[in-house]
């Protein structure tokens, strides 16, 4: 079985991403799982199923839809850095459209560019409104933001990152406390308009970057009073732009790496 795919990055949070003509019938769960094996497959963080038919949602149009799988082959609501490399694959396509309205599996997100070099483009993107569902919530023993951002969002603030934040993402993911498990950040404040964040994300792990987790913490910040609007926050990967002017809006890269064609299960060497 062939499929072909596109890989993108938004602010190294990479992303295998797939026309839905090229898609067979098949177990997509499993197939993410297969395709973003980073020793067996292509590897990436997640894997889109990218349809550019246009549409009506609630009386709203949208330009494509997009499904996501993790790696882990679960399917999240929401990836805004996803969201922005479907937009940069649907550029490259209608090469003098300026901006895009995805449908996602947390509605429907307008996105525009705002800069493009090469094959990176500068979004900005309409996360909605974005809701502070427990601002004191005791998860194993921290006290925790918990974020509705088109996806669960659980921030805990910390003074460093000195401590093994990764094995406590990882249990306070699949904490009974969430039942659909969560997306966790740590979040260190820097200035009123500055905050360095870590991220462990549901069903991909630690990720470089985040765009949905940048969201939630730069939102957390705000709500314990330790940052204001605009927060640039720091990832690994990079620096991400979040402003909260009627709803959330989020300003970060999409850039094209390679695009090849992966081979699932048993392989004709003849049709190399």
């Amino acid at each position: 079985m062939k499929i072909p795919f596109h890989k993108l990055h938004g602010a190294k949070n990479d992303f295998l991403l797939t026309w839905i003509a090229d898609v067979p019938l098949t177990d997509y769960p499993a197939l993410a799982v297969a395709i973003c094996d980073r020793y067996t497959g292509v590897g990436a963080d997640g894997w889109m199923i990218v349809d550019p038919t246009e549409g009506c949602e609630n009386d709203a149009a949208f330009d494509a839809t997009i499904r996501l799988f993790n790696s882990d082959g679960s399917e999240p609501e929401l990836s805004g850095n996803g969201t922005r490399c479907a937009a940069a694959l649907l550029s490259i396509a209608n090469p003098e459209a300026t901006s895009f309205r995805i449908r996602t599996g947390a509605g429907i997100k307008p996105l525009r560019i705002i800069g493009r070099m090469g094959a990176e483009w500068q979004f900005e993107m309409g996360m909605g409104n974005i809701r502070v569902l427990d601002l004191h919530a005791p998860v194993l023993g921290q006290d925790a933001v918990l974020i509705d951002a088109g996806n669960p969002q659980c921030a805990i603030v910390v003074e460093d990152f000195h401590f093994d934040w990764r094995s406590l993402g990882e249990n306070i993911e699949r904490n009974p406390y969430f039942p659909h498990r969560t997306n966790v950040s740590f979040v260190r404040p820097v200035d009123r308009h500055t905050i360095d964040v870590r991220f462990w994300e549901r069903g991909a792990g630690e990720t470089n970057s985040s765009g949905t987790g940048s969201t939630g913490a730069a939102l957390a910040a705000i709500a314990r009073g330790l940052a204001d609007s605009p927060v640039t926050v720091l990832t690994p990967a990079g620096p991400l732009v979040l402003r909260f002017d009627n709803g959330a809006h989020l300003t970060g890269p999409a850039e094209y790496i390679a695009s090849g064609v992966f081979h699932h299960g048993k392989i004709n060497v003849n049709e190399l």
